[in-house]
C-alpha cells in the first residue's frame, strides 16, 4: 500500500491531472470511478490506484474483481487517493489510461460521416457532453480545434461518461486545414450561427454532415463560419439569446439521426 504523498507514483498522476502537456507526452489521461473503468479497454489500462473500501466493494462485483486480476492495482490510503483525485467525492477508483490515437482519414472513412466540429469550447463539461450525446445520436467523429479545452481533462472525461472510448476525435491545429479536408470528402459543413437564415429542421443532414459548433461566449470565428455551406438557425422563444453549446449540438445531431432513420424507411 502507498502510504506516502512523496511517492514518486503519487507525485506522477498529481501532475498528469493537473497539466494538459504532461498527459499529452505521456500518451495518457486519468479516468476516476467504477464506470469509467467498467468501460475502459483492458488493454489500455495502464495503472489502477484504490483506496481499502474501493478493493472490498469491487470484490462483490465478479466481473469487475476479475478484471482487477488481469489489469493489476495499487491500493492507497483515503488520505493519499484524496491528493490524487479530481473530484469532491470521490469513489477511490482511479485510472490511468493509454490514449488511442485517430485520423482524420478514418474519420472521414466512414459512409455518409456525421462529424462534430469544436472551435474555441471552453468548458469541459460542455465537451465531454458533445461527445456522450453525439454517441447516442450516432456520429462518427468529433474534430477539435486547438483552442479548445482539452478532451483529457478529468472533468471533460467524466462529462462523457465512456464515450471517450467509443466516439472517435481528431485534435488539430489547423482547423481550417482540416475543414477544407471534410468538404473535399463530399461532407457539407453547417455552422450553428445566430444569424443564420434556415431553421435547423430545414437542412437535409442525410448525405454526409459536419455541424460546427463554436465558443459558448463568442460562437464561431469569421473565418471558420466562411467554411461554412450553410448557417443554421435553432428558433428560441422569450428572451434567451443562444444556447449552451452542448444543447446546441444535441439537437443538430438528433436531427440528422431522425433524418437519416426517416430515409431508411
Amino acid at each position: 500500500m502507498i502510504t506516502s504523498s512523496s511517492n514518486a507514483r503519487v507525485k506522477q498522476v498529481v501532475q498528469w491531472r493537473n497539466k494538459a502537456r504532461e498527459r499529452r507526452e505521456a500518451g495518457i489521461f486519468l479516468t476516476e470511478g467504477l464506470k469509467l473503468y467498467r468501460e475502459a479497454p483492458e488493454d489500455r489500462v495502464r495503472e489502477v490506484y484504490l483506496t481499502e473500501n474501493a478493493v472490498e466493494r469491487l470484490k462483490e462485483d465478479g466481473a469487475l474483481w476479475k478484471k482487477l486480476q488481469r489489469t493489476g492495482y495499487e491500493t492507497v490510503t483515503e488520505e493519499i487517493f484524496r491528493k490524487m483525485s479530481d473530484t469532491d467525492a470521490p469513489q477511490g477508483i482511479l485510472c490511468v489510461i493509454r490514449r488511442q490515437e485517430y485520423t482524420l482519414d478514418q474519420i472521414l472513412d466512414a459512409p455518409a460521416p456525421l462529424l462534430v466540429v469544436l472551435e474555441n469550447l471552453q468548458d469541459p463539461g460542455n465537451l465531454g457532453t458533445i461527445l456522450r450525446t453525439g454517441e447516442g445520436a450516432g456520429i462518427t467523429g468529433v474534430i477539435i480545434g486547438k483552442e479548445t479545452v482539452d478532451i483529457y481533462n478529468p472533468k471533460a472525461v467524466r462529462a462523457t461518461m465512456g464515450s471517450i472510448f467509443r466516439v472517435p476525435f481528431v485534435c488539430t491545429d489547423d482547423l481550417k486545414g482540416a475543414l477544407e479536408t471534410v468538404r473535399s470528402h463530399g461532407v457539407k459543413t453547417y455552422a450553428a450561427h445566430l444569424s443564420g437564415r434556415d431553421l435547423y429542421e430545414e437542412g437535409s443532414f442525410c448525405a454526409g454532415t459536419a455541424f460546427l459548433i463554436g465558443n459558448e461566449a463568442k460562437g464561431l470565428s469569421a473565418e471558420v463560419t466562411a467554411l461554412a455551406d450553410g448557417l443554421l438557425r435553432i428558433p428560441m422563444e422569450g428572451k434567451v439569446e443562444s444556447l449552451n453549446a452542448a444543447v446546441a449540438a444535441a439537437l443538430l445531431v438528433y436531427e440528422a439521426r431522425r433524418q437519416r432513420q426517416a430515409s431508411r424507411g
